[in-house]
């Protein structure tokens, strides 16, 4: 036990000694280190106070910098200032100096101005004294010489007036019978130089169509499938158009007689568009015919449109351009009267610019003042084709000089303006060239259409066509207004109407067609 404890004790006692020693050298280590922190310390103040003096020294440096900078800046702007102020002040004296002199310079024209002011009195004072004188002066003289001659100064005048009145009126009217002759002479001279030099300048190629139309075929063997089982093809495409179709020994070819042209046209396209499909039979017949009958309507508005626009016409109503459109396929004394209107609307354009008129204007009366001819309705034939073309113009909105020119140009209504001379001096050139015009055709086509008019004054009649150059006159009858029997006595009176009341070489054969069709739809 003694053993152990002084075994602790010692244990203890070097742990103590141990203690000590190392406290001791600990102690004298961290005064080692003290010193050299302190060291350390001066010499980072050292270097602090000396980076600092430099710091200061570099800011004061660039403070006087910035502030000389300033300073130049604030002199320079004091100086631009002081500039200006002294410019203003030298404007501002000199406009001093100028409005002084200005003054001066008033001053004297005022001066001048009233002694100008103060002489025009003085004169017009003297000049009114000398105008009483002369007053005076006058009134004595004329009561001296009313004395001598007798006679007062106002029937002196009077006289005076009355030779001289004479005088004039002598001389006027020598004057006037003289320059009339002369502008007569003149007027007649100059009237044939403008139509020379119209005519001239218009140069047109006047081609009269005729009542035919030749249809070509690729093959004869086309025919008998026009011409159908017992010839039902071709009569189903006679009633449908109205046109005769002549089938004969003709190689390639099958003759349309009309003498309309639109039908003649719609038999010849129909005809075309049937061979061309292949499908010929009556029904087909009858759709193809409808079909074409609406394009030609479509062609008649395009063929107006094109006349209007290669003549320069602007602003036509629809209805007038396919009024014009109408016109090819009408003739007037055997002369087309489309074409006849287009060389119309050109002389009246060339005339117009050679007596320095509205040449827009005559053109525009030119083309339309047949358009009377193409009437819509039947009722509208029988009123004169000027004063129906007239109407039409003022309906559509034409100008007023326009619409008297084309009814004037056959002296129906008074003309109003130059115009209307115009036209109807292009209208008579047109008709009068060689070969233009052909009465007998004009009044063969009349005698057809008076015809077809005859079947249409009856009841129940839906067509009528002048078949076989006026021989034949095929009348169409609706099946639910005319009966058989109907039919028969139709035919007989229509007949008589023609006989009495018509002029017509050889005979006129009336067939009445009545057709019943009992039509279903399965579905």
């Amino acid at each position: 036990m003694d053993g152990i404890t002084i075994g602790i004790i010692a244990v203890l006692v070097g742990l103590a000694i141990g203690f000590a020693v190392a406290k001791f050298m600990e102690k004298g280590k961290a005064s080692k280190t003290i010193q050299s922190a302190k060291k350390e310390a001066e010499r980072v103040l050292r270097d602090a106070n000396v980076e600092g003096e430099n710091i200061k020294k570099d800011k004061i440096f660039q403070a006087k910098e910035k502030f000389l900078e300033l300073k130049a800046e604030h002199e320079k702007v004091i100086n631009t200032k002081d500039k200006k102020i002294g410019e203003a002040e030298k404007r501002t004296r000199d406009k001093e100096s100028q409005i002084s002199s200005e003054l001066a310079k008033n001053k004297k024209l005022s001066d001048q101005l009233e002694a100008q002011i103060k002489e025009v009195s003085y004169k017009n004072e003297f000049f009114d004294k000398k105008q009483s004188e002369l007053d005076k002066l006058h009134k004595n003289q004329v009561q001296q010489l009313e004395v001598i001659s007798g006679l007062s100064a106002e029937e002196a005048k009077g006289q005076l007036l009355e030779s001289l009145r004479e005088t004039a009126k002598s001389d006027a009217m020598s004057y006037m019978q003289s320059t009339m002759e002369e502008a007569k002479l003149t007027a007649q001279q100059e009237a044939k130089k403008i139509i020379i030099n119209t005519i001239q300048r218009i140069g047109t190629e006047e081609a009269v169509e005729n009542c035919v139309s030749v249809f070509n075929l690729e093959s004869d063997d086309v025919k008998g499938r026009i011409i159908g089982r017992e010839g039902r093809n071709i009569r189903a495409l006679e009633a449908a158009t109205g046109v005769e179709i002549v089938v004969d020994d003709t190689p390639e070819a099958i003759i349309l007689s009309c003498f309309d042209s639109i039908r003649r046209e719609v038999a010849r396209l129909s005809l075309h568009k049937l061979v061309t499909d292949g499908r010929i039979h009556p029904a087909r017949i009858e759709e193809i015919v409808k079909k074409t009958e609406k394009q030609i309507e479509q062609e008649i508005v395009e063929i107006g449109k094109r006349t209007v626009i290669d003549l320069g016409i602007h602003g036509l109503h629809p209805e007038l351009i396919r009024a014009v459109g109408r016109m090819k396929y009408r003739s007037s004394y055997g002369q087309n009267l489309l074409q006849h209107s287009r060389e119309v609307a050109k002389l009246c354009g060339v005339m117009a610019a050679e007596l320095g008129l509205n040449t827009k204007m005559a053109k525009r009366a030119g083309l339309l003042h047949d358009i009377g001819k193409v009437p819509n309705t039947e009722a509208e034939m029988e009123t004169p084709h000027a004063i129906l073309g007239m109407q039409w113009a003022e309906k559509f909105g034409e100008k007023p000089d326009v619409c008297n020119a084309i009814g004037a140009h056959h002296d129906e209504i008074e003309m109003k303006n130059l115009i209307a001379p115009i036209v109807q001096v292009c209208d008579a050139i047109s008709g009068a060239r060689p070969g233009a015009r052909r009465q007998v055709l004009d009044s063969y086509i009349q005698r057809l259409k008076d015809l077809e008019e005859i079947a249409f004054g009856f009841g129940g009649v839906q067509k009528a066509y002048a078949i076989q150059a006026g021989r034949e006159l095929r009348v169409i009858v609706e099946s639910e207004k005319v009966t058989d029997d109907k039919a028969a006595e139709l035919s007989f009176e229509i007949s008589q109407k023609i006989q009495t009341d018509m002029t017509y070489p050889g005979q006129v054969k009336v067939t009445v067609i009545r057709e019943t069709r009992a039509v279903n739809v399965a579905k």
